[in-house]
């Protein structure tokens, strides 16, 4: 009975969004993460180059880039949705540090990167895709603890015995006399994690001759199955960008799974290679 109250005692509670301060320096738990991300992800997808006989410098070039485009375009993504509010706040746009950013706008920022720098590195743009996929999801499942650590990004109100406690100042108004909310963060990055686990299985197999894997399927694999979590997370979520009455994400994950599944099938059912970008 004790450890039964134990567990329902149980909740997350964020310390802070301040990992430390020194003199006039603060640093955030939130870009902490992001530049841990960045950097496990560079180290990670330069140690598959060399599995694929390519050149892992390629790589931590593409990182560059990938960052200069993929931060900018999630804050403008996040923006854009949210404009009713950063109208009125326009000193908040470029606040990134306290949140605010939406990884579909960094995939799009990314991908269209990564389609110029495969073509003037003369790099096939599904190659580099593969390489990148399993470091984007693992980045995802790190980066999502930001949001543990802002108090946001939170679901409905829950009495489940991982409930995540949610300060005042943070709820929207119609939940401000609940205290505890669904943490959909760590839903979402245990869901990563998932994924990343089956992106590594695949890769480690095809590297072992046990699978006949395809250019592409790792990317492709990376979209439908991210897309399909994030549609069933995010209809928890109590923040959602929206766009009228739909929720953003909900709408763009279903074009991912949908895009991931006709990929797959064109690949493995079709037989025919995807097309060169």
């Amino acid at each position: 009975m004790a450890l039964f109250q134990l567990i329902l005692a149980f909740q997350f509670a964020s310390p802070g969004e301040v990992l430390f301060e020194l003199g006039p320096v603060t640093i955030r738990w939130y870009g902490f993460l992001i530049a841990s991300a960045v950097l496990i992800g560079v180290t990670l997808s330069q140690f598959l180059a060399k599995r694929r006989n390519v050149d892992p410098e390629l790589i931590g070039d593409f990182a560059i880039w990938a960052v200069l485009a993929a931060i900018p375009c999630a804050r403008l993504y996040y923006v854009l949705f949210q404009w009713d509010v950063y109208s009125q706040h326009p000193d908040r746009i470029i606040a990134i540090w306290q949140g605010g950013i939406a990884i579909h706008g960094a995939v799009i920022g990314g991908i269209v990167a990564g389609l110029i720098f495969s073509r003037l590195n003369k790099l096939p743009f599904w190659q580099l895709a593969d390489l990148i996929a399993p470091s984007l999801i693992l980045g995802q499942a790190i980066g999502r603890w930001g949001n543990f650590f802002n108090s946001e990004a939170f679901g409905t109100p829950t009495d489940l015995p991982w409930k995540l406690y949610i300060p005042p100042s943070q709820r929207p108004p119609q939940y401000i006399d609940f205290e505890y909310f669904h943490p959909t963060f760590l839903y979402e990055s245990i869901w990563n994690l998932l994924v990343f686990g089956l992106l590594v299985w695949l890769f480690v197999r095809g590297q072992q001759g046990k699978l006949n894997l395809k250019l592409g399927t790792l990317f492709l694999t990376y979209f439908a199955a991210y897309s399909f979590g994030r549609f069933w997370i995010e209809g928890l979520r109590t923040d959602s960008l929206m766009f009228g009455p739909l929720r953003i994400a909900q709408i763009v994950s279903l074009t991912g799974i949908v895009f991931g599944t006709l990929g797959l099938v064109w690949l493995y059912r079709l037989k025919r290679p995807l097309f060169p970008m």
